[in-house]
């Protein structure tokens, strides 16, 4: 695991055993010891200034009773039981729902019912400013919270279903049908050629915003060919080669983001309708992208995968075209 790629640390246990128990859960609940995550439309409630920190809470917090009944069961850390508690059903003074639609809300917004400092922030503005562990805890929790959200009906016969094994399936209680999280598979690839690396634009990214290629994989598809397939259709780029580098959690919604590098055996540059823009940058443009000065490129989001993975292929730590054979794994996190 590397300490670059966020959402990937391990806390110490999820403690899977309990997650159908439901009387010792209902004890944890009442336990003054336990320690529960308040998350509002996705964002984790966080204190401090210059060192933000998760704002836990104990289970009797007066916040708390506008929580939605079911909390999720995370496991244990640091000797405290942790949940993760849905507080959606607030509506802030002032909500700006455009604000909140769009590819990044940075507002801060404080609880009036919380000490001085207490705030939900935007996941994705604190991925390097939280512990690893607890960036991870609030990943998951999110994950899961957007799945409750959007299959709230059973699949099988249409009917409403109810949350089960603290928070970690779901089970209709019309058909008996126990349905399960959902987690994307997405690959995400550093594609080099000749001391160059390709990255892509998606329509509704900022200015200057470029990244490394990523798609979703598809039913019946390795994961080395959906490599092949993504890079060939968003760019028309053919790729040859393909190593496994990393992982990352990405709860937006629920994704897996599978890192590779990719060796293109062309480089003519063909774009479809997924991206507005692709380019190649040499490693010296890439160090200036990296370093925030290049002209065109804005600096990659740190703790991201796909920083890691330039930032790594820049350091020559990956990238360099494996031997002939069958493609092989590098256990380079």
């Amino acid at each position: 695991m590397s300490r670059n790629i966020v959402f990937s640390a391990e806390w110490d246990d999820r403690m899977a055993e309990l997650r159908g128990d439901a009387q010792t859960l209902g004890n944890l609940r009442q336990d003054s010891d336990t320690r529960v995550l308040p998350l509002w439309r996705g964002r984790p409630l966080i204190r401090g200034a210059e060192q933000v920190e998760i704002a836990w809470l104990a289970p009797a917090d007066p916040v708390l009773a506008d929580a939605a009944e079911a909390w999720i069961f995370l496991g244990r850390h640091d000797g405290q039981a942790r949940f993760a508690a849905d507080l959606s059903s607030w509506v802030p003074e002032g909500l700006d729902e455009a604000a909140m639609s769009g590819f990044f809300d940075p507002t801060e917004y404080p609880h009036p019912a919380l000490p001085e400092g207490y705030r939900y922030a935007e996941l994705r503005g604190l991925m390097m400013r939280l512990d690893g562990v607890e960036a991870a805890m609030v990943s998951t929790a999110r994950a899961l919270l957007n799945w409750h959200r959007s299959h709230r009906f059973c699949s099988a016969c249409g009917q409403p279903s109810d949350i089960a094994q603290a928070g970690w399936q779901r089970v209709c209680p019309a058909c008996r049908t126990p349905h399960f999280p959902r987690t994307d598979p997405v690959v995400i690839m550093l594609v080099q050629k000749d001391d160059r690396v390709l990255l892509g634009r998606s329509p509704g990214w900022p200015e200057g915003m470029y990244s490394t290629l990523a798609g979703f994989v598809e039913p019946g598809e390795s994961l080395e060919a959906a490599v092949r397939r993504e890079v060939r259709e968003e760019t028309g780029v053919r790729v040859g080669a393909v190593t496994y580098v990393a992982s990352q959690p990405w709860s937006w919604p629920n994704s897996l983001m599978l890192g590779f590098a990719a060796d293109a055996e062309t480089d003519a540059i063909t774009l479809d309708h997924e991206l507005d823009d692709a380019l190649w940058l040499t490693r010296d443009e890439l160090a200036q992208a990296l370093d925030g000065t290049h002209p065109r490129v804005r600096r990659p989001r740190s703790g991201a995968i796909a920083h890691e993975l330039l930032a790594r292929w820049l350091a020559g730590a990956i990238g360099r075209t494996p031997a002939p054979g069958p493609v092989g794994r590098t256990d380079a996190d």
